[in-house]
């Protein structure tokens, strides 16, 4: 089986876009990467097709797209980060060369980026809103709980930007945005770190 058998065999072009951190929504929709859009105009399931600037395709030709590369290294490439065994002919060390992506390619790639981010930090402050509430009027406020309060609306209206804004205002937060982004991307490893170790009762492991 050749690299573009097993590739097409094994991966959707959601699970390359979801991969390449590029958010689909429950309808299948996401925002074009190909072309300026303002809205999820791009229909995502085992092929890809943009209702607006017509692009289309496998998941082959929606990575060629996406990095710039000829089909087979983006074969190849889907190949190497889905872990495909395929039958090559040149020797396994030998791998294509990757071109540096393009500032507009970059750009997507830090909005993809921020929106996963916050996108998790939402469903945490959603989780904490409900998970600390007060069970009593004389109870004290959990940290968290008073952080989701403060927080919510505010990171809910910067998602709505990110997928229903113009291109200005996308840009605008995301450059906003980067410290943040990485801050709760530390916040988040150290979590996860904590979790690995064992936290004491009590301990979320998110607080600040």
């Amino acid at each position: 089986m050749n690299v573009f058998e097993a590739v097409k065999g094994n991966v959707t072009t959601r699970q390359a876009a979801e991969l390449y951190g590029i958010p689909v929504n429950r309808h299948g929709m996401a925002v074009c990467p190909f072309h300026n859009d303002k809205n999820p105009s791009m229909k995502v399931d085992k092929r890809f097709h943009c209702f607006a600037c017509q692009a289309d395709g496998d998941a082959v030709d929606f990575v060629s797209r996406l990095f710039g590369l000829p089909g087979k290294e983006a074969a190849m490439k889907l190949a190497d980060d889905f872990s495909i065994p395929y039958n090559a002919r040149k020797k396994a060390s030998i791998r294509p060369k990757i071109r540096a992506p393009t500032p507009e390619q970059r750009y997507r790639q830090e909005e993809n980026r921020c929106y996963k981010v916050l996108s998790v930090y939402f469903h945490h402050l959603r989780t904490w809103k409900q998970q600390y509430a007060p069970q009593q009027p004389e109870d004290e406020w959990h940290p968290l709980f008073v952080e989701a309060l403060q927080r919510e609306s505010h990171i809910e209206y910067l998602l709505d930007v990110l997928l229903y804004g113009t291109a200005e205002e996308k840009k605008a937060l995301v450059a906003e945005q980067r410290k943040e982004v990485i801050r709760l991307e530390r916040r988040f490893a150290d979590h996860t770190a904590g979790h690995d170790r064992g936290r004491s009762p009590g301990k979320s492991g998110l607080d600040r």
